[in-house]
């Protein structure tokens, strides 16, 4: 298969208090993620979702690692991982919607650091992700 470049464009980022994970308790930090104005009409109907998955961008990892450690110390390869240094530095997170402000979502329990680029937001679904809501 030929390989095919593909380019992203973040749609927002995230507003937290948090410039490393040291201090994260990731179920229950609170976030904001800004979208950008020109992407605030695909919010439409959001706050009728209770989760949201957020993609984002692993905008401060400048690494690249095939095998990693893991956070309970087993070393794993990196598909088989949540670590940012991955070939494509692409994270997603699981978060509770908690409220919609025009183009502000206010977010608990996802694991993004300030100004965390965001790519995507899905609603969180059964059918798709294959567990209970």
């Amino acid at each position: 298969m030929k390989k095919v470049e593909i380019v992203l464009r973040p749609i927002g980022y995230v507003r937290n208090n948090f410039n490393s994970k040291e201090k994260m308790d990731y179920d229950e930090d609170i976030s904001k993620i800004i979208v950008y104005d020109e992407y605030a009409e695909g919010l439409s109907k959001i706050e009728d979702e209770e989760y949201l998955t957020i993609i984002f961008y692993f905008h401060l990892s400048g690494e690249e690692k095939l095998v990693t450690v893991r956070r309970d110390g087993k070393e794993t390869g990196v598909f088989a991982s949540r670590s940012p240094n991955r070939p494509n530095h692409l994270g997603i997170a699981t978060g509770k919607l908690l409220k919609r402000e025009g183009n502000i979502l206010t977010v608990k329990g996802i694991d993004c650091l300030n100004e965390t680029p965001v790519l995507d937001i899905k609603p969180k679904s059964r059918k798709f992700d294959g567990v209970d809501q």
